[in-house]
């Protein structure tokens, strides 16, 4: 069995983006693929594949960043030809290989219709890409629900019950350290026994900074006497207008201040003519996932987070 990137000639990327994305699980289809390489967000050295000693290639995974980053994000795709006894076993030593190559793991998105448990084929598809994952490193597993807006949905008027405004490089990362403290996100969380607040609250400001998003467009809420309610950062895919992060302050929390910061979110991307808004939370994150459903915003995928806990 041959691991490789399709770096060597442009024939070889050319095979691995014309193999067939079959199979139950969601994949990209070689148009698309073709665009994201365009883009620069999958590149030839993200793009691996697993040849026999015929050179028909077995197994193909795609990793895909940001047009800027300098090693990928996460892994986009994995797919084992139908006939592969092993499915697992196969992908495992893909994903090995290009960890190997990366110097990390990136996560795995898995992105999947509601109720896909219920379905055998889907589900069978999802153990065996689960245990590749697991066996190459990638053994904490979180559960999202991706949203979207769309203007049918429309938007709710100000209430007045807080003020919005721009505020301080320092301001917003005291917000972000206040907000991370009992904070229901499952990835906040591991990221807190990893390091302390103020350290996480200086790499989620980086990280909203660098998305495709302004950092104008960030706003601190404030309850009419001046006290710190909440934090709304609107940003942006490559793709999409995006609910970046938001949050309300502990002493805050249980008064609905949360749906007060969303419809901020929400009408500033309307206003600006956005045609679709995403969003994700936590399944387990009942509060949120329930302040998108009141704003209008619908489910349209879950997206199974497959993770290095080291990261």
């Amino acid at each position: 069995m041959l691991f490789r990137a399709a770096t060597a000639d442009p024939a070889d990327l050319d095979r691995a983006v014309a193999h067939p994305a079959d199979g139950p699980v969601p994949a990209l289809n070689t148009e698309k693929i073709r665009e994201e390489l365009a883009g620069n967000r999958i590149r030839p050295e993200w793009v691996w594949t697993a040849e026999d000693e015929d050179g028909e290639i077995l197994a193909r995974a795609l990793w895909w960043g940001r047009a800027d980053s300098e090693r990928p994000i996460a892994l986009d795709c994995l797919q084992v030809g139908a006939g592969v006894a092993d499915p697992a076993a196969v992908a495992a030593g893909l994903l090995d290989a290009g960890h190997a190559a990366f110097g990390r793991r990136p996560g795995y998105n898995i992105s999947l219709p509601r109720g896909w448990r219920a379905d055998p084929e889907l589900a069978a598809a999802v153990a065996w890409r689960r245990e590749a994952a697991n066996r190459t490193g990638l053994t904490r597993e979180i559960e999202r629900l991706r949203y979207e807006w769309t203007p049918a949905a429309g938007t709710a008027e100000p209430t007045g019950r807080l003020v919005f405004r721009e505020g301080t490089d320092e301001e917003v990362l005291d917000a972000f350290v206040r907000l991370s403290r009992d904070s229901l996100d499952l990835a906040t969380q591991h990221e807190l026994e990893l390091m302390d607040a103020e350290q996480l609250a200086r790499e989620d400001f980086e990280f909203y900074r660098d998305c495709p998003g302004e950092r104008s467009w960030w706003r601190l809420a404030h309850l009419p006497d001046g006290r710190l309610a909440g934090l709304a950062v609107p940003s942006a895919t490559p793709y999409h207008r995006n609910v970046g992060y938001l949050g309300v302050v502990p002493e805050q929390r249980g008064q609905g201040l949360i749906d007060e910061i969303l419809a901020e979110i929400t009408r500033f991307h309307a206003a600006a003519g956005a045609e679709r808004i995403t969003a994700t939370t936590d399944t387990v994150n009942l509060p949120m996932a329930a302040a998108f459903d009141r704003a209008g915003y619908e489910v349209t995928e879950i997206r199974l987070v497959l993770e290095d806990p080291a990261r």
